[in-house]
């Protein structure tokens, strides 16, 4: 088995001597005597643990090089456990260096058998986060479709649909709330589809006035109007042999959806102020927060433009209703903002509670911000609910959204055996999860499937 990577830094020659006769038989020793050694070892060796003099010269007395050898150890290796050696009553720097990050502090003069204790605690903490970084990694791979994640039935349904519909040529139509991802989806459809190596050009109708909408669609000639002094080619026609992405459609007006009617049905476009007609070949997927039904019956959307554009209708449905996808995400987002803003962090039990139940009225975006703040928030390591800066329900309430989410997977337990007649197999697969999950499940709500047969 590989030894783990130790960094002891220390300007003392005899503490160096003493720990690498000490410790040689337990880890890989490297060794630095200043703040610019350890930084290089650090860069080149990668260890999984630093043991760190904070009394490094030049500032000795006050331990400044030393923590500011903590600092860019933690920002350039978050991961790394380092533990800080500090003089007798130096109880401040200390505190300072565990505010830092460091794993624990240790006084001098050494005791090796206590030693030996932190580092060996340090060691195996680096080992289970190495592990569990592995199966949150896994875990992904198996629920990951291009940029979305998902381990719902119903995500795993929509998975399915867009590898079918991705190969061939139809138009598509997504629904969902703002921030459910519907640009996510309408990009892996692209990713998934013989266009791939074509352009994807998105557009959203609902950002550009009525006016405009007309020319960056379809293109303008020379002169068409006032400020027209160039010709110029619009969005479908930049999208050639590629998929033109038309987000929030149902703001789109009525004299434009005539329009890009005619484009769906012939294939064919005439610029703003031209005579020509252009062949375009685009293949087009739109999206919408709206419910097009009700703007039907409202008279603000064309009945055959929308069958047009709902040859495949993908419902994307909030987040608040996927489940044990949110946590999924989240620690997803977790791991990303911690690399870009070089932290090491997790959640804790509470903020993992709140992140569960909490409605999320702006979905997925709204999530990926909480999770962003929180990693600048956090004091500790240990991200804690108010970091995430979102409103949590009294702790009566959130024991009642708990209890209706038990209730609920109860229930889900029950119907699903008594569909199967107590079937394991059939009634996992059913519900969407593994064997051995629907095993846990049956036992937490103390179910028997036998009583089902």
């Amino acid at each position: 088995m590989n030894k783990p990577k130790l960094l002891i830094v220390d300007d003392d020659e005899a503490i160096r001597t003493q720990l690498k006769y000490a410790l040689r038989d337990d880890f890989t020793l490297l060794f630095a005597e200043d703040r610019s050694e350890a930084m290089t070892a650090l860069e080149v060796e990668r260890p999984s643990i630093v043991s760190l003099d904070l009394g490094l010269p030049p500032r000795s007395d006050s331990g400044a090089e030393g923590l500011q050898a903590l600092d860019e150890i933690m920002k350039l290796a978050p991961e790394t456990k380092v533990i800080v050696l500090t003089g007798n009553g130096d109880r401040d720097n200390a505190l300072r260096a565990v505010q830092l990050g460091a794993f624990d502090y240790h006084q001098k003069p050494i005791q090796l058998a206590e030693f030996k204790i932190v580092l060996g605690r340090a060691a195996y903490l680096q080992t289970l986060e190495i592990d569990a970084e592995k199966q949150q990694r896994a875990a992904e791979t198996t629920t990951r479709f291009e940029d979305i994640l998902g381990n719902t039935p119903v995500m795993r349904e929509i998975f399915g649909v867009v590898a079918r519909v991705a190969r061939t040529d139809v138009t598509v139509l997504i629904q969902g709330e703002s921030g459910t991802g519907k640009e996510l989806l309408a990009r892996a459809i692209h990713a998934h589809s013989p266009r791939r190596k074509g352009p994807f050009v998105a557009i959203n109708c609902g950002a550009i006035p009525e006016t405009l909408l007309e020319s960056e669609l379809f293109g303008h000639e020379k002169g068409a109007y006032t400020g027209a002094h160039i010709q110029r080619k619009g969005k479908l026609e930049m999208a050639e042999g590629g998929a033109l992405f038309l987000d929030e459609i149902g703001e789109m007006s009525v004299p434009l959806q005539v329009k890009l009617l005619r484009f769906l049905q012939e294939r064919e476009i005439e610029r703003v102020g031209g005579r020509e007609v252009l062949r375009v070949d685009a293949r087009v997927i739109a999206a919408t927060n709206k419910d097009l039904k009700s703007e039907l019956q409202a008279g603000r959307f064309r009945e055959d433009l929308y069958y047009r554009l709902s040859v495949v209708n993908l419902k994307l449905p909030p987040l608040r209703e996927r489940g044990e996808d949110i946590v999924l995400i989240a620690n997803a987002f977790l791991r990303r903002t911690c690399k870009q803003h070089r932290r090491k962090l997790r959640f804790g039990s509470a903020a993992l509670e709140a992140i569960a139940h909490y409605g999320w009225p702006g979905n997925i975006r709204e999530l990926e911000n909480a999770v962003e703040r929180a990693v600048i928030m956090a004091h500790a390591k240990l991200i804690e609910a108010r970091d995430l800066g979102i409103e949590i329900a009294d702790g009566a309430d959130l024991a009642s959204l708990r209890q209706a989410r038990d209730r609920a997977e109860r229930e889900a337990l029950v119907d699903a055996l008594v569909k199967t007649r107590g079937n394991i197999s059939q009634a996992a697969k059913l519900l969407g999860v593994s064997r051995p999950t629907f095993h846990g499940l049956i036992a937490k709500n103390e179910v028997n499937a036998r009583d089902f047969r």
